[in-house]
């Protein structure tokens, strides 16, 4: 059993890892008491042939070989100790079984095959685990004078040895890999969602980007546009040496500035459009009618049907942005005189603004430019609204919003 262990970062597969290595000292006191087990029962137990010294002197081997082999292979996961300490694990277990064959060390099965599967690798575990039980159960026959009357019990011993380090081996293992894999799919979930909070982050910022665009274009960039328009009327009043038109034109002006200066203000404040402040919808629309029929001579008349109704502060910005938007654009392009705006509460689920004007309307399905139009639309989708635009050349434009209660 092999764990990989990531040493870049700190990931699931790293804490795993790390618990592993946890484990190992288990792992090195089950080797000594059995070990040491091992050399007590060789003491206690009648000689063998050659007397207790081999057996001994091998099961020292064995305790070496741990200490300078299996303990650094587990330590460092490194297969190719691995091998060479169980090359001299079983061989020393094997050799004392050749010279002592009522020896009891077949208690260092039980840590043997053990590390078999914590050290190698589970196709190297399943090959060695066949390997030692045919070794030692040939040379057990063979002790036997391969009797046919002990082929019997050798081959069940060695069949049950091997189905239960096998089944105890690979259920393990699987317990492992199980753990391993959910580690690993724990990794890929952070990184995943660290790839979406980045891309949340993105996402926040474009859109931030995007408000900002249409928060100077729906507020500023009319107010300068007022603002030239009314300084052509002034210098056109002053060329006709009509002075007090010019005085009510820079008066006009100056009236503009100061408000587009508020709404600027209150754009980097994050507060809602200055013509919302310390008034009503209602009274911010009429507002805005008047202001709009004193710059260049448009007619904007306001109407409202129905009892008003608070909407919350977003929902009424996306209607006053939009009918800023939409008297902007009666004023650039639809050269119309007249141009009505009714914000409409009687409907019982939505509150309706429509923007009428009498100019030379267009064609919708038609290719337009510019952050206006679908500006208003992305302001009314944030509130679960929709648009609606009606126009035909010849026959002026209807823009026809609708926002949830």
């Amino acid at each position: 059993m092999m764990v990989a262990v990531s040493t870049t970062e700190r990931t699931s597969r790293e804490e795993f890892g790390a618990m592993w290595r946890r484990q190992q000292p288990f792992w090195h006191a089950a080797m000594a008491v059995v070990w040491g087990a091992a050399v007590v029962v060789t003491l206690l137990d009648d000689p063998g042939p050659w007397g207790r010294g081999p057996s001994l002197a091998l099961l020292g081997l064995m305790g070496v070989s741990y200490v300078a082999l299996g303990r650094r292979a587990m330590a460092h996961e490194d297969v190719r100790l691995a091998v060479g300490y169980h090359l001299v694990a079983w061989g020393t277990l094997l050799a004392i079984q050749i010279i002592d064959p009522d020896t009891q060390s077949w208690l260092m099965f039980f840590v043997l095959y053990s590390q078999l599967w914590a050290m190698l690798p589970v196709r190297w575990a399943v090959v060695t685990t066949f390997i030692v039980v045919t070794a030692f159960g040939f040379v057990r026959w063979a002790q036997s004078d391969f009797t046919t009357g002990d082929l019997d019990m050798i081959i069940i011993s060695a069949v049950i040895s091997a189905v239960l380090s096998l089944s105890l081996g690979l259920f393990i293992t699987r317990i492992v890999t199980e753990a391993e894999t959910r580690a690993q799919t724990i990794d890929e979930l952070r990184a995943a969602q660290a790839e979406l909070a980045a891309s949340e982050r993105d996402r926040g910022v474009h859109e931030e980007r995007e408000r900002l665009s249409r928060e100077i274009h729906d507020t500023l960039a009319q107010g300068f546009t007022s603002v030239v328009a009314l300084s052509r009327a002034a210098d056109a009043a002053l060329a006709r040496g009509d002075v007090d038109a010019a005085r009510d034109r820079l008066a006009l002006i100056e009236r503009t500035a100061s408000d587009n200066l508020d709404e600027a203000r209150l754009i980097v404040a994050e507060l809602t459009p200055g013509h919302l402040q310390s008034r009503t919808l209602g009274e911010a629309l009429h507002r805005l009618g008047a202001a709009v029929s004193s710059e260049n001579g448009l007619r904007a008349d306001v109407r409202v049907t129905g009892e008003p109704v608070p909407l919350g502060g977003t929902a009424e910005v996306v209607i006053l942005r939009t009918a800023q938007e939409a008297l902007s654009n009666v004023r650039r392009h639809a050269g119309a005189g007249h141009a009505e705006l009714i914000l409409t509460y009687e409907h019982p689920e939505q509150v309706v603004l429509e923007v009428r004007d009498d100019g030379r309307g267009f064609d919708p399905a038609a290719a337009r430019s510019g952050f206006g139009l679908d500006g208003v639309q992305a302001r009314a989708a944030e509130v679960g609204g929709s648009v609606r635009l009606r126009s035909e050349p010849g026959a002026g434009t209807t823009l026809r919003l609708e926002v949830p209660r």
